[in-house]
């Protein structure tokens, strides 16, 4: 007969398994903030819906809680893994591959503000209107910092990237303040109109820097594919992150657009400028997206021709968050044009990344329980 473990054994047992989790989160990269920032991107998603049924909002809420509690989960893990394990937050700062994951932390933040405006803001007073202006601010300031710093240590590094290794993750150290844009979208409009137009300014700036920079990585991106073909199956899913710089800006500029105060300042004095800057923003949104579409074409096609051999990393998220901002400018353009059809598309795309999200979420957690991931050599630190 099998002997059953002796209350020492048990302890003994447990106390292995917990040295032994201890020891994956060696490898918990910020990759992870990809969770975060998809689970937050959903949650906008929801709150963006045209076609509304009784019960969406209180859903959205439930799901932006659900990622206010991933992100102190994850951020109570990573710094786990840099006090329990010391020289690793420096390393990964200069890894060439974890580096460029640092900031989904940022654009996790992005979508915790705009979070609280979506979700927060109708429920409470004047108070948080405070608070808001005081974390875009920051935000602002902390982006644009990071932007430059994490560019400039890419230019230094002793090993240099490579134009045949590159993928759209290279994007990925501007896209935090690009999104300045897109959390001045959401935000400005309820603020006084001295604030808001604050606010706007600085969003249409840094979402304008965030897309220029994104059209000239855009360049080298398709010499890559013409020279070099499609990325290693397992790094396709990072193709989709093309599709969110355009996206962004798309939604943003109407949304800013829409939120400028009509009758102060340069508005006030001007009357027609209003009507003016709405359509041009309309019609530069559509242009816009067709760009995204592009991509968007591009990496599905891409995916589909190898899904048999693609193995899970955390670039999967990238089905999700360029994807939610990809299905906000839809709506958002619907509504601008009043098009119905349009809005219906919609709808039905947001259905396709909740999807999406369920999927990824479900592969994720099955990876680690694997040790796909959070492993030795599976992960974006080796």
């Amino acid at each position: 007969m099998r002997r059953s473990p002796t209350a020492d054994e048990t302890e003994e047992e447990k106390g292995i398994s917990k040295y032994r989790l201890l020891n994956r989160l060696k490898h918990f990269t910020w990759a992870w903030y990809t969770l975060t920032m998809s689970t937050g991107g959903i949650a906008l998603l929801l709150a963006e819906q045209p076609h509304s049924f009784r019960g969406l909002m209180s859903i959205g809420k439930v799901v932006f809680i659900f990622d206010l509690v991933l992100f102190v989960l994850v951020c109570t893990a990573i710094s786990i893994r840099f006090i329990r394990f010391p020289g690793t937050l420096s390393s990964s700062l200069h890894h060439q591959t974890e580096s460029l994951f640092f900031p989904t932390l940022m654009l996790s933040i992005a979508n915790i503000i705009s979070g609280i405006q979506k979700y927060g803001v109708p429920e409470t007073g004047s108070w948080l209107l405070v608070v808001i202006r005081v974390l875009f601010w920051t935000y602002v300031a902390s982006a644009f910092l990071s932007a430059v710093l994490q560019y400039q240590l890419l230019f230094t590094a002793p090993k240099r990237l490579t134009i045949q290794s590159m993928t759209p993750s290279w994007i990925l150290p501007i896209f935090p303040i690009m999104l300045s844009g897109t959390i001045a979208s959401v935000s400005a409009g309820s603020q006084p109109p001295q604030h808001a137009m604050s606010i706007i300014i600085a969003g249409l700036t840094f979402q304008g820097l965030g897309m220029l920079v994104a059209i000239l990585m855009y360049a080298q991106y398709v010499g890559r594919l013409m020279q070099f073909g499609l990325p290693a199956p397992d790094l396709r899913p990072g193709m989709f992150i093309a599709v969110g710089p355009p996206s962004f800006t798309a939604l943003s500029i109407i949304g800013m657009a829409s939120s400028i105060p009509n009758h102060f300042g340069y508005f006030g004095s001007h009357p027609t400028a209003f009507d003016v800057l709405n359509i041009i923003a309309v019609f530069t949104a559509v242009f816009l997206w067709s760009l995204s579409f592009w991509f968007f074409s591009i990496s599905l096609l891409s995916c589909v021709a190898c899904m048999d051999k693609m193995r899970f990393h955390l670039s999967w998220w990238s089905f999700v968050f360029p994807n939610v901002g990809f299905t906000i400018a839809t709506i958002t353009i619907g509504t601008a044009l009043e098009s119905q059809a349009i809005t219906w598309a919609g709808t039905g795309m947001s259905v396709v990344v909740v999807g999406l999200w369920f999927f990824v979420l479900f592969t994720h957690s099955r990876a680690v329980y694997r040790r796909e991931i959070l492993f030795e050599g599976n992960d974006e630190d080796d």
